[in-house]
């Protein structure tokens, strides 16, 4: 791990050099890495041009550099630990050897299949090794890996398949998640009735579920992977070729396809997990995210891989068969790094003491968070139950378009600061600007999050738009990129980001950010989560709505609840921030990833019920009927 950030005044050595010698210190960097041709130059283009190149010229297979530098070296080191959903059923390990071999197996399988260089190959798998070896080998022939969560509907799975032009589908013929099992084979069938042009699709025997294969389109995975070979040599790609497409959803219109590249992404996601994480040689890391987002791509994926490490990957949820599953796997392989996002510290937290306090956890040294801001409220518990009030926590400010980790404090490096992300990494240049699009340089100072220069890890494109790509990000604020999100920056420099800039409302002419209300509402002991958002009022312009998921011990009454919980604003914010109407819901609309879907909360407290988009891919879209029925009412 050659060039770790190990101080805090390292750190701003390093961070200055990024800034004042781009080229020569992201040379310096990328020297740790093999290529099987040196880069031509380090960096070229701009946002305004939008024709950004890192690395251009330089050859390589970023497998190489997850795998074969690793086996040369320890080929015996531990590589994945994979733990079943059914604590019953036999985990697995796999050696940095071992899993090199089974990433060529599926690399022959894909060649034999007929992938070349630059077909996307889009999975649609539950978390088993073989969707991780599976993402590899795409990579390892040169061809376009394109990951479905595996609870996306067969609308959603369609929608994505199509726009990438997928030739392959890969899936299992179910998938165990907690006391469910997932049909993905029946989704995906359901889903290619619309996408005539994918040849084959490849199963992966996981359930034995009855199933149905369509002859001469439909493999058994586990078959083919059982004749393959061995050995199969990667395939040189040029720096700017494209590495994956993954979707992510916007406020408005269809996904958007973002496509990265091998030799800036791998240089990002390496580094970031690196610095960020601190992970030693004998530690055992565990990023919770599923393989189907980018958390789940950066920092389990590859950032950990190309770094040699250690992980765990958990097929199951974190509340079944109950609520201290983390905790018991944390516990049986000794996990020093644990990264999960908010929501599921909020979920675990409202289930009680009980699934905590049975654990040990003595293992763990540092703890992260990702996703979206983290309240305090869930920053203090995490802190406490989990981390003992020894660990650092990394508090990490990232986007499906950075790549990897932007802004956030480096573990037992620099400060940590409850509920900020703090400082940017080396080559992050973060700066704030309001609505005008005036940079904001005195300190402490809160605007609009914008990038001004190029990063090695940013997407390049919007797959088969880039007219969108511009219009996306680089419309607004010409020359910057536009992140979506606010923040704070303190008199220090540190971050914290307070939301999406659509999710900062206008009270009577105050900008107010919706997380520091529900950062207040969480304080209140009968509140298990809350999402807070502006609605139209004729005399303030917005008011403020709380939906509110209520504790099962609770007793207070939706009035009582109300006037307390304006008591508290007032107290911590002001009268400007109390609530207009608060609205108690067993449940609130999530994203698979499980970000909590404030537009479609918006538009249902402006009574816009016919403006929502479609609910289908919301991890419980049944919810949002429920809270219709309650506003209405």
């Amino acid at each position: 791990m050659q060039n770790r950030i190990e101080s805090a005044e390292q750190y701003k050595d390093f961070y200055a050099k990024s800034m004042q010698e781009q080229n020569d210190y992201w040379a310096m960097i990328a020297e740790s890495f093999t290529w099987k041709k040196k880069w031509d130059h380090i960096q070229s283009g701009n946002f305004e041009d939008l024709n950004v190149k890192w690395f251009e010229g330089a050859k390589l297979n970023i497998t190489e550099n997850c795998l074969d530098r690793h086996v040369q070296n320890n080929p015996d080191k531990l590589a994945i630990l994979w733990e079943p959903n059914d604590p019953s059923e036999q985990a697995i390990s796999f050696t940095y050897a071992e899993v090199l071999e089974q990433v060529n197996k599926f690399a022959n399988v894909l060649k034999d299949s007929g992938v070349k260089k630059g077909d996307r190959v889009c999975f649609y798998m539950s978390m088993v090794p073989e969707l991780l070896f599976g993402v590899l080998a795409t990579a390892r022939i040169g061809a376009v890996h394109s990951v479905v969560f595996g609870g996306f509907s067969a609308k959603a799975l369609a929608g994505r398949v199509k726009d990438c032009q997928a030739k392959m589908v890969i899936t299992n013929d179910e998938a165990y998640r907690g006391d469910k099992v997932i049909p993905l084979k029946n989704i995906t069938d359901e889903a290619l009735n619309e996408c005539r042009i994918v040849e084959k699709v490849l199963v992966f025997q996981r359930t034995g579920g009855d199933i149905s294969m369509k002859q001469g389109r439909d493999f058994w995975l586990n078959e083919l992977l059982a004749d393959a070979s061995n050995e199969c040599e990667p395939v040189e790609m040029d720096a700017e070729d494209p590495l994956f497409i993954l979707y992510t959803s916007g406020s408005t219109g269809t996904p958007k396809g973002l496509q990265h590249t091998c030799a800036g992404y791998m240089v990002w996601a390496s580094e970031t997990y690196k610095n960020v994480f601190q992970v030693n040689d004998k530690d055992i890391y565990w990023c919770t995210a599923d393989i189907g987002w980018i958390t789940g791509h950066s920092y389990m994926s590859y950032g950990p891989m190309l770094n040699g490490s250690t992980q765990v990957m958990f097929e199951g949820v974190p509340t079944w068969p109950d609520a201290s599953r983390f905790w018991q796997i944390c516990d049986k392989y000794k996990v020093t790094h644990f990264y999960t996002a908010p929501t599921a510290i909020r979920a675990l937290e409202a289930c009680g003491p009980e699934h905590v306090e049975g654990a040990d956890l003595s293992s763990l040294k540092v703890l992260g968070s990702v996703g979206e801001p983290i309240n305090e409220e869930a920053w203090n518990w995490y802190n406490e139950k989990i981390g003992k009030g020894k660990c650092p926590i990394v508090d990490t400010w990232w986007q499906t378009e950075t790549g990897g980790i932007m802004i956030s404090n480096l573990a037992g490096v620099t400060p940590t600061i409850k509920s900020h992300a703090t400082l940017p990494l080396p080559g992050v240049s973060p700066v704030l600007v309001d609505s005008d699009g005036k940079v904001l340089k005195d300190n402490p100072a809160e605007g609009n999050l914008c990038i001004d220069r190029p990063w090695p890890g940013m997407a390049r494109t919007i797959y088969g738009d880039h007219e969108r790509y511009r219009q996306t990000y680089f419309s607004t604020y010409p020359g910057k990129y536009f992140t979506g999100d606010g923040a704070r920056r303190d008199k220090s420099g540190n971050y914290r980001i307070t939301g999406r800039v659509d999710d900062v409302m206008n009270i009577s002419g105050h900008r107010i950010g919706t997380a520091e209300v529900e950062d207040v509402i969480d304080e209140h002991p009968c509140v298990v989560e809350a999402a807070v958002v502006g609605f139209p009022h004729n005399i303030k312009g917005e008011a403020i709505m709380a939906y509110i998921i209520a504790s099962r011990e609770s007793k207070s009454s939706e009035e009582q609840l109300f006037e307390d919980l304006n008591k508290m604003i007032t107290k911590e914010i002001g009268p400007i921030a109390k609530l207009e109407k608060i609205i108690v819901t067993p449940d609130l609309p999530k994203t698979r990833s499980g970000k909590i879907m404030r537009r479609i909360l918006r538009k249902v407290a402006a009574k816009e019920f016919d403006q929502l988009g479609d609910v289908s891919t919301l991890l419980n879209p049944e919810t949002v009927d429920e809270i219709i029925k309650k506003v209405k009412s």
